[in-house]
């Protein structure tokens, strides 16, 4: 996979809100991502996080978005409005929601009522395994990234150009396997 493309990842997860001092203070959290869980990015291809994933990037510059919506930013690490740790379930994030920000205001809202309860992350691979197993099934680990952005999304979705990333990837293993099949068979024909 292209390192240098940014991919997003999205989790089905319970995003909360909670408030402190007499309600000025608003807060929407929950898990963006989360560790050892399987996803299947379509019919044999599985992905997940390993543990140590965002080891080396929560010092990054991350933000907090919209829909990954760069226009719409929620929280940002750098300023402090955006507290990101790993834990051993994943990655847990807390969003200080800025009461003169509209859309922000509108957002905790949502998620308060439970119209919005899902979340996402963009991010770059740094480093993973690939298991392409006997039954032709594959697996891939991700076991560093590069953290860009976490989203509160409406409809999370892993992003089509990095499912295609991944069939990519596929596509190009199994035209070396049928070349080394060829290959093995001429030799075998030669004898």
């Amino acid at each position: 996979m292209n390192r240098s493309q940014k991919v997003v990842r999205s989790l089905h997860t319970e995003l909360k809100t909670r408030s402190e001092q007499d309600g000025q203070d608003m807060f929407i959290e929950g898990y963006f991502a989360v560790f050892n869980r399987q996803t299947e990015l379509w019919p044999g291809a599985f992905e997940e996080l390993a543990p140590e994933a965002f080891s080396n990037t929560l010092g990054n510059d991350v933000r907090a978005l919209i829909n990954h919506d760069t226009t719409l930013v929620l929280g940002r690490n750098k300023s402090g409005t955006l507290e990101l740790k790993a834990d051993s379930h994943g990655l847990w994030g807390r969003v200080k929601v800025n009461p003169n920000d509209s859309d922000a205001v509108n957002m905790y809202e949502r998620v308060k009522r439970g119209d919005v309860d899902q979340c996402s992350f963009g991010f770059n691979i740094l480093k993973e395994d690939t298991d392409w197993r006997d039954d032709g099934t594959v697996k891939w680990t991700i076991r560093e990234v590069d953290l860009h952005e976490v989203s509160v999304c409406t409809f999370p979705a892993y992003a089509d150009t990095g499912v295609q990333a991944r069939k990519s990837e596929v596509e190009q293993h199994r035209e070396r396997q049928l070349q080394q099949r060829k290959h093995q068979l001429r030799a075998r024909l030669k004898k």
